[in-house]
């Protein structure tokens, strides 16, 4: 289980934000694949808990299936960046077919933060993209997904790998929820004892 990108892709992918230079204890909490008419609006009613604010990159069909969620994620003054409209792979899409389904995302979601799904993007694109974008990456990804991942192990991801400036991924779908739910609140109050507090990413590098 890869919890940290491979450091790789960092040589691959010049300019693109693995994490924020800051020595803030302050804590980038991401969540992908959403909106969801209810898992997100769990979400949203956590982060409130903690007077947290996040970053919740769409998925361009969900916004359009679901506006309410869309909405509420912006009316409690979180941020949103652009996931593609039907969440593709950006190594196995034809560069005009996964710019145009970028594009057909941005007509929803009125952003410049866009972030690759599966972090699959190619060293071309990227340059293309970051034009227009700031290309958000991450510093830990939760694992919530994985069915296998225990909330245990889930917690301990993001905790062993959480540090000034740190962007961390979970994600506000069904197939997360489950590790979602149970570990989100014990990350946020687990951080929050250490001092740490949770911004959105700003569509400028910091």
């Amino acid at each position: 289980m890869q919890v940290k990108p491979p450091i790789v892709l960092r040589f691959l992918l010049p300019g693109v934000t693995w994490k924020v230079n800051t020595s803030e204890k302050v804590i980038f909490v991401t969540f992908d694949d959403g909106p969801h008419p209810e898992i997100t609006l769990q979400v949203l009613d956590i982060l409130d808990r903690f007077l947290a604010k996040a970053t919740f990159f769409c998925v361009g069909e969900n916004v359009q299936k679901y506006p309410s969620a869309y909405a509420e994620i912006l009316r409690r003054g979180h941020h949103t960046g652009n996931h593609t409209y039907n969440h593709l792979k950006g190594w196995k899409t034809n560069n005009k077919l996964y710019f145009n389904n970028i594009n057909k995302a941005s007509q929803l979601i009125e952003s410049k933060l866009f972030r690759p799904p599966y972090g699959k993007i190619t060293p071309l694109q990227a340059l293309h993209l970051k034009q227009h974008y700031r290309i958000v990456m991450w510093s830990v990804i939760s694992y919530d997904f994985n069915a296998r991942v225990s909330p245990e192990q889930c917690l301990d991801n993001v905790m062993k790998h959480s540090f000034p400036g740190t962007i961390a991924v979970f994600h506000d779908s069904v197939k997360s929820v489950k590790n979602l739910l149970t570990v989100l609140p014990l990350y946020l109050e687990a951080m929050s004892k250490k001092g740490y507090t949770f911004k959105a990413l700003e569509e400028q590098s910091s």
